[in-house]
């Protein structure tokens, strides 16, 4: 049995909607979950700390004995980490902060007219929250994503969520603890799932250690369906980054790729999750069977390849079929993946015309993986086609835009018929006179 179903759209030339709604997409019913952690949320903001750990022990199995993660343990989870894994996520760190600090954003200032100014500053968020998921795999590469972006923007109060772990006695993974100890992140919550979006959210008076958790401004972070629709419920009270759904790779491809490199990266990003969604779009036809023969050799030999088979053949995932490259951008443009690869000749050509995609990743030695680690990019990155609307996780998700407006008395009579004329047209009168009074003070 095949691993990849293939789509033929060699021929025809559906329009944008018709394309996007053609092409494989995992089924995530947020609404739903939603409905099902509106209890959860609400309980939280009302009973507090004592909701989270009755939640903890019903989704999580385990009651931590510290909501708040005593500073011992974190301290002891840096001293007790891997030497290899701490310089890999010191490298992880470095690259993210390089790219990052090209980012940080001066202000703006414009001379309208002589005497008339208006100043964009950037102000960071001041409190906010991430949230680390600890389920089928352990995240601390989550940790550096959304941390340093955060450091970097200048955010005031970093507070980080994580599942407790039964095998860690209530704790979140020790190596979400190391990394935390690296980046000096010293608020850290053992409290996972639409809990711990809740808790972030709305705080707590008593954290059971006779001191208040103050709620954030805004939440970032990946998770499953629920703490997407937990992330929705909360939205208004806080600000968001995204509802992350399953992770997506797209690879458009010609003769011209590897074979070999083509399904070890589709196997890679498979590896997360049953419903990830990998998608391979070709002018080639050839290269599917390829491929095909590839992952026959290669999923059998995969620590998951349970989940990976599952999400390979998954309605999500797929082999899509071209006219040709032209045809492949339209393609990935609608779909909008997450990671989109460029495996074709003239990569870095054929990468320039690309519209919607969360990163795109150039060339055969460019592969997802390394941009979820180590390429300096971040992988906090927009899934289900919302690229089309909105990017990754950067310095810019951390601050806000505030405007300054200073006029003297001159520019302000410059623009005062303007003003007046515009409020008069708007039924606003009294905004046109809070203008002209100014003059009045004088006479």
């Amino acid at each position: 049995m095949s691993f990849l179903s293939v789509t033929d759209l060699r021929g025809t030339r559906p329009g944008p909607a018709e394309l996007a709604a053609s092409l494989p997409r995992p089924e995530v019913d947020v609404a739903a979950a939603a409905e099902a952690v509106a209890p959860v949320i609400e309980d939280v903001a009302t009973r507090g700390a004592a909701a989270v750990l009755e939640a903890s022990e019903r989704f999580d199995g385990v009651r931590p004995e510290h909501l708040r993660v005593p500073p011992e343990e974190i301290a002891r989870a840096l001293a007790e980490l891997d030497p290899s894994v701490r310089s890999a996520l010191e490298t992880a760190i470095a690259r993210v902060r390089a790219v990052d600090a090209a980012q940080v954003r001066e202000p703006d200032s414009v001379e309208v007219i002589p005497g008339g100014r208006v100043t964009q500053r950037w102000v960071p968020v001041r409190r906010v929250g991430l949230y680390v998921p600890g389920g089928r795999a352990v995240l601390p590469s989550s940790v550096v994503m959304n941390a340093v972006p955060a450091q970097t923007a200048g955010v005031g109060t970093i507070v980080l969520a994580s599942p407790p772990q039964k095998e860690f006695g209530g704790l979140p993974h020790p190596t979400i603890l190391a990394a935390c100890a690296l980046l000096g992140i010293e608020e850290v919550l053992a409290v996972g799932g639409a809990q711990a979006i809740a808790l972030l959210a709305h705080g707590a008076d008593d954290l059971g250690d006779g001191r208040a958790l103050e709620g954030v401004d805004l939440v970032t972070g990946p998770g499953n369906v629920y703490v997407a629709a937990a992330k929705r419920l909360v939205r208004g009270i806080v600000g968001i980054d995204a509802e992350a759904g399953p992770t997506e790779i797209a690879i458009l491809a010609d003769a011209a790729a590897e074979p070999r490199l083509v399904a070890a990266d589709l196997i890679s990003q498979a590896e997360h999750d049953p419903m990830a969604a990998a998608v391979l779009v070709t002018d080639d036809e050839a290269l599917v069977g390829r491929v095909e023969e590839e992952l026959d050799a290669q999923v059998p030999a995969a620590e998951h390849h349970e989940r990976i088979t599952e999400a390979l053949r998954g309605r999500q995932s797929g082999a899509i079929l071209v006219d040709d490259i032209e045809q492949g951008l339209a393609v990935v443009d609608a779909y909008g993946a997450e990671h989109l690869e460029i495996q074709t000749a003239d990569a870095d050509g054929v990468a320039a015309r690309v519209t919607n995609a969360g990163a795109v990743f150039v060339g055969p030695f460019s592969p997802v993986s390394l941009g979820d680690y180590a390429a300096g990019s971040n992988h906090v990155l927009p899934t289900g086609g919302t690229s089309r609307f909105a990017g990754g996780l950067g310095v810019q998700s951390f601050l806000r835009g505030i405007h300054v407006v200073e006029y003297d008395e001159h520019a302000l009579a410059a623009s005062r018929e303007a003003a007046t004329t515009l409020a008069r047209s708007e039924g606003l009168p009294a905004h046109g006179t809070a203008v002209d009074v100014r003059f009045a003070l004088g006479e």
